[in-house]
């Protein structure tokens, strides 16, 4: 019995004094055992340990946010008596407040808490059939993670046991190995890898053209900007013992991108041939420019630029990220031409597939439309 009763004060008296519900106090004299009487309602030294919180809201903390909430006292003022930050009582009385009486319940919030915590859960690929076939089913159209991710939130917008993050579908890739996804796993991710790797600073690119050139500093600003199109990237991608090239070109403002073939040598009038015949399929307001690093390919930018009035800029030596957009694209095209292949073999046709499909993948850089897309909205405009 408390001992404030004892001394003739009523049940909510003697609760007010000691800091406890009125209902707690109520068990408390119905003859609860000393145990469960702790339990019911500790002390608030009880509740915050002299080594400070733990990572977790305890049972003890919880008993007292309700008790708290019960006496009208403010999120923040319960988060300073705790030590917690008040963004955490807050979420704790959210997610557990109950639907009919609108109450917060302690036990119930601990008992939820503790179903919660176990390790390792339930792979959510693995236990959803439907999730794991759409994964897949992108996968095998060579979506990225994070294009996956965005496609399943826009597809079941109100099903969010069909989202998943980004690195739910690599932990499915790259730790379960090939028990949650059916594809080989080098096949599986466009960088072709079987494991993680740090990022590594790629290595530099000696210049190889001396030959006067205009340079990136001199490209006009809206080409900077990517706010108008018609300003493009372009490179090569080189195949086995460097004698096969595939030319890449991608537009700066929509992603969009082209290929170019280039089935003998890649010498600078071949890769300048190629360019001219590509360039002049372009409606007028998509020839601004052309900007390209300083390889040898490009020794013929003079004549190129009198065949199709477009000028050419030159990224600084050891500067890749001066054309990020195409580096990128490049990285994409390699699924489609490894490294250390013959890429003389491709024909025309199966280039215009391969850049078709890229140009109908949602980009997230052009807030998940397809550069296909995009285009079309600039050329309607």
């Amino acid at each position: 019995m408390l001992p404030a009763h004892e001394q003739g004060h009523t049940n909510a008296q003697a609760c007010r004094i000691i800091g406890i519900d009125s209902r707690t106090g109520r068990k408390w004299r119905n003859g609860r055992s000393a145990d469960r009487r702790q339990k019911a309602a500790p002390p608030i030294d009880a509740v915050v340990p002299p080594s400070g919180p733990s990572r977790y809201l305890t049972e003890a903390e919880r008993i007292h946010i309700a008790d708290r909430l019960r006496e009208k006292a403010a999120i923040r003022a319960i988060a300073a008596e705790l030590g917690r930050s008040p963004s955490t009582i807050s979420r704790e009385t959210r997610r557990n407040l109950h639907s009919g009486s609108g109450a917060y319940r302690p036990h119930a919030a601990q008992a939820r808490a503790d179903a919660r915590r176990p390790r390792p859960k339930p792979r959510k690929i693995l236990s959803n059939p439907q999730l794991r076939d759409t994964v897949q089913e992108l996968l095998d159209e060579r979506w990225s993670p994070e294009q996956i991710c965005h496609a399943l939130r826009t597809r079941f917008p109100d099903r969010p046991e069909m989202h998943v993050v980004p690195e739910t579908v690599y932990q499915a890739l790259y730790v379960q190995g090939r028990g949650e996804l059916r594809r080989e796993l080098a096949g599986a991710l466009r960088s072709g890898r079987v494991r993680r790797r740090p990022q590594r600073q790629a290595n530099r690119r000696q210049p190889r053209f001396i030959d006067p050139m205009a340079m990136i500093s001199e490209r006009p600003a809206e080409a900077e900007d990517r706010a108008v199109p018609g300003h493009w990237e372009g490179d090569l991608i080189i195949g086995k013992d460097h004698k096969s090239a595939i030319g890449t070109l991608v537009e700066r403002s929509t992603r969009y991108v082209m290929l170019l073939h280039l089935p003998g040598a890649h010498t600078a009038d071949a890769v300048r041939d190629a360019l001219v015949a590509t360039v002049q399929t372009l409606p007028a307001e998509l020839k601004r420019s052309l900007t390209w690093d300083q390889g040898s390919e490009m020794a013929a930018h003079k004549s190129f630029t009198v065949a199709t009035d477009v000028p050419v800029y030159f990224c600084d030596p050891g500067s890749p990220w001066q054309r990020g957009s195409n580096e990128n694209t490049n990285g994409l095209l390699r699924q489609y031409f490894p490294k250390g292949t013959d890429l003389s073999v491709h024909t025309p046709e199966h280039l215009a597939a391969v850049a078709d499909q890229l140009n109908r993948r949602p980009r997230k850089t052009l807030g998940w439309e397809t550069p296909a897309e995009r285009l079309a909205k600039l050329i309607a405009a």
